[in-house]
């Protein structure tokens, strides 16, 4: 089902044939140089799931609180670089597999497990939704040792509820690659896209795990007009833009957070910043996924990504695919008037202390 997807999309001829033929050491070396790359604190701990189709894998654990950042890829198989049509022959050995990077502090890794659990058929062998081949088994593949004990514990007592045996596959992670740009986010770009994930699921997954301390809650229109400048008004709210080059942050490079104007909830660290020359502040991420929203806009006669604050639901700016490659290739074009800069100095007397490791740079 899935490929036929890729298919209408892409057409044929998009990708080149694969090498066969390298050593183990050269495949852990490049792991470990994309886990450390990958990472984006040093606090967030990551573990790969293969539940089917990546596509709504992705989707569901991005709505978790707790994970930092999400990203589809093919894990433990047996090429170099292997690409989609490749993988889709159900030859390579690779699974389709999410990458999750989570905060331990926010999110435990049994409430993930569990969750993952819950999208899948974990008695099905090489077949999730419409999906049938290798390449969409199950299996949670992990890189940290103290990690198995806990989902052991996860398996043992969801195979108590099944009269037949579990297929889901529990192993070191031996190989990861990312996968091509169009599938990442997948379903965010393309809400209509195919998913063997319900609806009621990702609902699921938004609930699990429920903020207990800070809350940050929108404004009422009325109040928003009380409180925010006609621009800040006008851009959050009704989607326009400052002008670039003559704004608030562009130049503002100093060691602090970014937070939305509406609700005072961090969205960007200093640490992320970087000069684009686009004449808007740019970051190459959010500090969490869970907190934006990514929305297609086609105003204008352009195609872009709109992201908003999920909790403030606030027009911020658009995302594009030209950012610098070491810092993974995305640019996050932000309108100062969205924002608030909190300095370093003030983050500990305004509520933002356990921010602050945020800004150790690497």
């Amino acid at each position: 089902m899935k490929q036929l997807f890729v298919l209408l999309a892409l057409g044929i001829g998009l990708f080149i044939v694969s090498k066969f033929g390298f050593s183990q050491k050269t495949a852990d070396l490049k792991l470990e140089k994309k886990h450390t790359m990958n990472n984006l604190h040093n606090k967030d701990q990551v573990i790969y799931f293969a539940g089917g189709c990546f596509w709504g894998t992705e989707h569901f654990f991005k709505q978790v609180r707790g994970v930092t950042a999400t990203e589809v890829g093919y894990a433990n198989g047996n090429l170099q670089d292997p690409t989609y049509t490749q993988v889709s022959t159900g030859k390579t050995g690779f699974a389709e597999t999410v990458k999750v990077s989570y905060d331990p502090a926010v999110v435990e890794l049994k409430l993930l497990v569990d969750l993952f659990l819950k999208t899948i058929d974990p008695t099905s062998l090489n077949k999730q939704g419409n999906d049938i081949g290798t390449q969409y088994r199950t299996g949670i593949y992990y890189t940290n040792e103290v990690d198995v004990p806990v989902i052991k514990e996860c398996l043992a007592a969801l195979a108590k509820q099944y009269p037949t045996q579990l297929v889901v596959e529990l192993e070191p992670l031996r190989n990861y690659y990312d996968a091509e740009a169009y599938h990442q986010k997948y379903l965010d770009k393309n809400p209509g896209g195919y998913c063997h994930i319900g609806p009621d699921l990702f609902e699921l997954a938004r609930k699990a795990n429920p903020a207990t301390a800070t809350t940050y809650k929108k404004a009422d229109q009325e109040t928003l007009k009380k409180e925010l400048t006609p621009l800040q008004y006008d851009v959050t709210q009704n989607n326009a833009t400052e002008r670039a080059f003559d704004n608030a942050y562009n130049d503002e490079f100093r060691e602090g957070i970014y937070v939305d104007i509406t609700t005072g909830e961090p969205l960007f660290v200093s640490t992320d910043k970087f000069e684009s020359g686009c004449g808007w502040p740019s970051f190459s991420k959010p500090i969490s996924d869970s907190l934006v929203t990514e929305l297609s806009d086609n105003t204008y006669g352009m195609r872009r990504t709109e992201i908003r604050s999920k909790t403030g639901d606030a027009h911020l700016g658009h995302v594009f695919e030209d950012g610098p490659t070491d810092k993974g290739g995305l640019r996050y074009c932000i309108n100062s008037a969205s924002l608030k800069f909190i300095p370093k100095e003030d983050m500990k007397v305004k509520g933002y202390e356990k921010y602050l490791p945020l800004l150790v740079k690497k």
